[in-house]
């Protein structure tokens, strides 16, 4: 029961949040990620009050396979934004810059706490330098859905923003189980190419495919139905068991076919758009559904937060010089790439702001650091929980305003008189109407 409460309060929270934020003309997320700050084990749950927020950690992560399902249903719909007529346009571009932002992140950071390590060796070693710079690689793909989504972006940053946010993971997860080869080896143990390449070229390919079969399968299934209530039922079916289905690892010999829960459903979203002729009628519907279970898994996010980061002054330097460097990778590289592949100017100047915040993905990759390199990783936890932290209290909003400055939002304003926000129309892709 207790349990339940905590559920119900969690979701009243957020929603009461967003009016206040509302006031502040913040994106919805933002509430809910401080929602879940403030009924989290720092604040409301530390009075100790069953049911009245979350008292400990292990109570939100008690809760974590309803996180892992709203992150599965996340990706299923950024999957959909790969329609085949938008991949002829912009898919060359999206792939380019996604390698380029990616892996200019995970170099600037890597540097940039190398340096440190020569400085204060005994605060950070070059293991953990090496796995912080894979880690900046990840963008969170669920804050920046959700803004685009909430003020009905569209132009042509937000065209190449989600394709880039879905290929990021995929860039990101090589990246990283190539540092977590480097790391071993630094720390005495052996290279090999399989952990180095194979491994996380297996699991890319094992999600794709995975997601791929799942997607046609749904597209096949569906036409047995006829009521767009029982498609919207089989879609939430196949959905959920994507997500449990990616939890499974296979082991053949010295490979490990591990499924990446995000681009499974990626995939599958992807195929079942671009096959199923009724695709953008359900997802419609299915958006609608899954407003609260979204709510739930940002409010969980901002409870998860670990605001105990900030004892440390040293561990709150490292994480400082860690968001600098990631937030240049991001915006140099997605900059200097789109410029290079002919993107257009708002493109350009503003997709590097949209890519900053940064969850789920990352938090894996640390929580695996930490399982498997002990001392070593809990640095690397910790630096990621501070940037996490930061990242998703202010990216959502930096990705509001982006669009906005690109024409893609309209600006908003509040009358004084009735209290709502409205739309300030006359802007559309950067030019304003005469």
């Amino acid at each position: 029961m207790t349990l339940l409460i905590s559920i119900a309060v969690a979701m009243a929270a957020g929603l009461f949040m967003t009016r206040v934020m509302n006031k502040l003309n913040m994106p919805d997320v933002t509430a809910y990620l401080v929602a879940g700050i403030l009924i989290g084990p720092y604040a409301l749950g530390a009075l100790g009050v069953p049911g009245l927020g979350f008292n400990t950690n292990a109570q939100v992560e008690n809760l974590s396979l309803l996180s892992s399902l709203a992150l599965g249903f996340i990706a299923f719909a950024i999957g959909t934004e790969f329609m085949l007529p938008k991949l002829r346009s912009t898919g060359k571009q999206a792939t380019v810059i996604a390698i380029v932002q990616a892996c200019l992140a995970s170099v600037l950071v890597a540097a940039s706490l190398i340096g440190l390590h020569f400085l204060i060796p005994d605060k950070i070693s070059l293991p953990e330098a090496v796995i912080l710079g894979a880690v900046a690689s990840a963008t969170a793909p669920a804050a920046t859905l959700m803004v685009v989504r909430q003020y009905k972006a569209s132009g042509p940053v937000t065209n190449i923003l989600l394709p880039v946010v879905a290929l990021d993971d995929a860039v990101g997860l090589f990246l990283f189980a190539l540092a977590m080869g480097i790391a071993k080896s630094l720390l005495g143990g052996s290279m090999s190419i399989m952990g180095l390449l194979v491994n996380p070229l297996a699991e890319i390919i094992g999600s794709l495919a995975l997601g791929a079969f799942l997607g046609w399968l749904m597209t096949q299934t569906e036409r047995a139905f006829h009521s767009n209530r029982n498609r919207l039922t089989l879609l939430i079916s196949f959905v959920t068991a994507a997500v449990a289905l990616s939890m499974l690892e296979l082991e053949l010999g010295e490979l490990k076919i591990g499924f990446s829960p995000l681009l499974t459903n990626m995939m599958m979203g992807t195929v079942f758009c671009n096959t199923c002729p009724v695709a953008e009628e359900l997802m419609d519907r299915e958006n609608k559904w899954t407003s609260p279970l979204y709510c739930l898994f940002f409010v969980l996010s901002g409870a998860a937060l670990r605001l105990d980061v900030f004892s440390d002054l040293a561990m709150v330097g490292i994480g400082a010089v860690y968001i600098i460097a990631r937030s240049l990778g991001k915006y140099l590289g997605a900059g200097w790439s789109a410029a290079v592949t002919g993107c257009d100017p708002m493109v350009r100047r503003y997709l590097g702001f949209t890519l900053l915040p940064q969850a789920g993905v990352a938090l894996g990759m640390s929580l695996t650091a930490s399982q498997i390199l002990g001392a070593d990783g809990a640095v690397v936890r910790s630096i990621t929980l501070f940037g996490v932290l930061i990242y998703e209290l202010v990216g959502p909003a930096l990705t509001k305003q982006a669009l906005i400055s690109a024409g893609e939002i309209a600006p908003q304003r509040r009358d004084a008189r009735t209290g709502k926000t409205e739309r300030i129309e006359g802007r559309k892709h950067g030019k304003a109407k005469a």
